[in-house]
């Protein structure tokens, strides 16, 4: 049953779903889906943690917004992303939208979509990205100071318990080492303080060069993008597009 949650904004309902939190506006006919994939330093996907964001973004686009419920490990977790992908189940193709870990499995899922020859979502935005696993970006170090939670060897040892001895090069775990070619739209939000600012730089270029169209925002700091993101999203989201493809590129 619907229900209301602290944090959550008082014309926006939470419903418990079988892959996920389901936010939508009060009232609001039946339309769109956004699959949300939140993320956090720990590599986990608690979905509670993405009622604001989903919250904000629903009552913005007054779309239902499913906040995917996955598990932190690699390959289950990329698994459960696609099922809560297909369990959407709307009309059109959902947009999809992540954040850190979230935003890598979002790309990651586009890969596996568009491999298979799957209906692919009309727009997909990452904000704050995790895309590379190998952890050997220069942002990683040079903007470390600008963020007192980062810790960069922690982060190395969730992500080796992450991949569970997948390379972490391969291509679905770091989407930035994948074939960009027939992905949709992309927006790609960050800060110029982030640690891993050099991870939305390094798949927005990929991107431009195979021919997907990119959005990339980069924000002063990261109270900026807390500022914008959500705007920024709603904006991205609402946009009109041509259908993606959905074949295997050759």
């Amino acid at each position: 049953m619907p229900d209301e949650r602290d944090g959550v904004p008082g014309d926006v309902l939470v419903e418990e779903g079988p892959l996920g939190l389901i936010v939508r506006p009060r009232g609001a006919a039946a339309g769109p889906v956004v699959l949300y994939v939140h993320g956090d330093r720990h590599l986990t996907g608690d979905p509670e943690a993405a009622l604001d964001t989903a919250g904000r973004l629903a009552r913005r686009t007054g779309t239902t917004v499913v906040c995917a419920r996955y598990r932190a490990a690699f390959p289950t977790a990329l698994d459960d992303v696609q099922a809560a992908y297909t369990g959407c189940g709307s009309t059109e193709p959902v947009a999809v939208a992540g954040e850190g870990i979230g935003a890598g499995l979002v790309a990651a899922l586009l890969v596996r979509l568009r491999d298979s020859g799957a209906p692919m979502p009309r727009r997909a935005a990452l904000v704050s990205a995790l895309l590379d696993l190998s952890l050997q970006a220069a942002s990683l170090q040079l903007n470390a100071a600008a963020d007192p939670g980062f810790d960069l060897a922690e982060l190395r040892r969730r992500v080796a318990a992450y991949a569970e001895g997948t390379a972490l090069t391969d291509p679905l775990l770091s989407p930035l080492f994948a074939n960009l070619h027939g992905l949709p739209p992309v927006q790609l939000l960050v800060a110029g303080t982030d640690p891993l600012l050099d991870d939305s730089l390094a798949f927005a270029a990929r991107g431009a060069r195979s021919g997907v169209t990119v959005d990339l925002q980069v924000r002063p700091d990261a109270a900026a993008l807390r500022a914008a993101a959500v705007p920024a999203l709603a904006a991205f989201i609402g946009e009109r597009s041509p259908a993606a493809p959905t074949a295997r590129p050759a």
